[in-house]
């Protein structure tokens, strides 16, 4: 699994430095499942962050990009939209479904599957809605980021720069 100081070698040094647990344990306790370690250590880290103009992430901490807003409005979307047409598994937060946890600048939603047993690996999926395309990647979160960072073709429809770079998102 991909660390933060490798996430960090091609980003760029971290500004936000979330130091309480407190509104992940708020998330988790409402939707029901414990976010992956990578997860949260990214969006703690980097908070709400538009990276290399192509991926939305936000934080559960924070007042206006906050994640659990983000998710219940993506969810209630996906499941309006009969989620069952564009994505296998399903939107939600249940075990095998997929938990809508960032965007991309050019209609993409990115998910992670929840895994069936706690101790089974987490992945990632990518719905790029313009094309109806899903394509799931068996990787953890900052594996998926890093691919993503290095410019490997892990989200349809958005292309990396040169250098990767964030804008802080207030």
């Amino acid at each position: 699994m991909a660390t933060l100081e490798e996430i960090k070698t091609l980003l760029g040094e971290p500004g936000f430095h979330w130091p309480d647990p407190a509104p992940w344990t708020r998330l988790e306790r409402e939707l029901g499942v414990a976010f992956p370690a990578d997860f949260r250590a990214m969006a703690d880290a980097y908070g709400p962050v538009l990276i290399s103009g192509g991926l939305y992430l936000h934080h559960p901490g924070h007042p206006t990009r906050n994640l659990g807003e983000e998710i219940k409005e993506s969810m209630e979307f996906w499941l309006e939209e009969d989620s069952a047409e564009f994505l296998p598994g399903g939107a939600g937060s249940r075990p095998g479904e997929l938990l809508p946890v960032a965007t991309g600048a050019t209609a993409e939603t990115v998910f992670l599957r929840i895994p069936h047993e706690p101790s089974a690996p987490w992945a990632v999926g990518v719905q790029e809605m313009d094309s109806g395309e899903f394509v799931l990647y068996e990787m953890a979160f900052s594996d998926w980021l890093l691919a993503y960072l290095r410019g490997e073709d892990v989200m349809a429809g958005a292309s990396t720069p040169d250098r990767p770079f964030y804008e802080p998102l207030s």
